[in-house]
């Protein structure tokens, strides 16, 4: 029987719904999928030989956060000279000796309060002398049976009574010069002004960081190693290092080696003292460390280790976030991956990769194939 034409109006009304809905769903389900933010890195071709390179990063051997011990405003910060003949307040980059006073707080409540401590000691001191020669006289009065016993428990216990004030009276002025001194914020030792936290008429509790100080005179490189190279790494061995931005090399020794490995990139904290005499390496600074490995015969393509998931294609299988276009939104396409051997903190790439493609190094583990993503620097 064929269908009258109300039943073909019908069908293709709820066809023509069904494909509205289907629309509608679809552009929901897009709008309710999040612009992820990641970070990429380029594939690159890893030059290998006799030495496995690994990077690091150059730190302060020490740095410290310097807080307040005595609370009040601010009322004077150390003065250099400027560039321009001027004077300023130190800052971020100034070198300072040790002892030296970067911030003073308000001094004078805490000399009001000294001046009261003293006050008081020498009031307690002057009713210690009296009883003091209260005493004395009961006592000579005892001797020869003149004064009763209660009267020279009395007098003792007055004169006990006495010195423990003078003593209480003495230890409120050495707190009062402890807190009067504290008002004093000192260099522990000599270093470089890595941030400065306060101005004048700042008020500061006990415990407020003012500055942060860094000794560099020892600095250390510290860099992430896979457990197949722990056996290659000794306490005491010399290590050389090479920066990017200085010509020559730095002999350090290892002073350093973490007993675990970081959770999330699987590898374990070496770190190489190195002496800095003369401040050439700078905190912050990209560094590289040489460790004897396997002889490779050609350069092999890698990748970041924080880059390799696992392809949820193929079973015992790994993969990486490919990020393509020029937008400030992009896509990450989910690539299959044979991986090789490990080269300090890159791994190598057997094949399913080509130098010059970015992957995605964190976040990978956030992302599906196909989605959206930002590019973050």
């Amino acid at each position: 029987m064929n269908p009258t034409v109300f039943e073909r109006c019908a069908v293709a009304i709820l066809a023509l719904a069904s494909a509205i809905w289907f629309c509608g769903c679809k552009e929901n389900a897009e709008a309710s999928k999040i612009t992820l933010p990641v970070h990429t890195a380029l594939v690159q071709s890893v030059a290998v030989g006799n030495t496995a390179r690994y990077s690091a990063s150059i730190a302060p051997y020490s740095q410290v956060d310097l807080a307040f011990q005595s609370g009040g405003y601010v009322a004077r910060i150390r003065q250099v000279r400027s560039a321009g003949g001027g004077m300023r307040n130190i800052d971020q980059g100034d070198w300072v000796a040790k002892g030296t006073v970067l911030a003073l707080v308000d001094q004078q409540n805490y000399e009001d309060k000294l001046a009261q401590a003293k006050a008081q000691l020498a009031a307690y001191q002057a009713e210690h002398e009296k009883d003091q020669l209260t005493y004395n006289r009961v006592s000579a009065l005892y001797s020869t049976q003149s004064a009763t016993k209660p009267d020279f428990d009395s007098a003792k216990a007055q004169l006990d009574s006495s010195a423990a004030s003078v003593s209480a009276a003495q230890a409120q002025i050495s707190e009062a010069q402890t807190a009067l001194a504290y008002c004093s914020l000192k260099a522990p030792f000599d270093g470089w002004i890595v941030k400065r936290s306060v101005d004048v008429g700042t008020y500061v509790g006990p415990a407020t960081n003012g500055f942060t100080i860094a000794d560099t005179k020892t600095v250390k490189a510290v860099f992430g190693i896979p457990d197949t190279s722990m056996a290659r790494v000794k306490l005491g061995q010399k290590q050389l290092i090479t920066t990017d931005a200085l010509p020559q090399s730095f002999n350090g020794h290892v002073t350093a080696i973490s007993p675990s490995a970081d959770p999330k990139s699987r590898v374990f904290s070496v770190e190489v003292s190195i002496d800095n005499p003369k401040n050439q390496l700078k905190s912050g600074m990209i560094a590289s460390v040489a460790l004897d490995g396997q002889q490779i015969p050609k350069p092999v393509t890698g990748v970041p280790l924080s880059a390799v998931v696992r392809d949820p294609q193929r079973a015992n299988g790994f993969a990486v976030f490919v990020v393509e276009g020029d937008g400030d939104i992009e896509s990450a396409h989910l690539r299959s991956v044979d991986l090789g051997d490990m080269y300090g903190n890159v791994i190598g790439v057997n094949s399913g990769l080509q130098s010059g493609q970015r992957v995605v190094t964190s976040g990978a583990t956030l992302i599906h194939d196909g989605d959206q993503v930002r590019v973050i620097p």
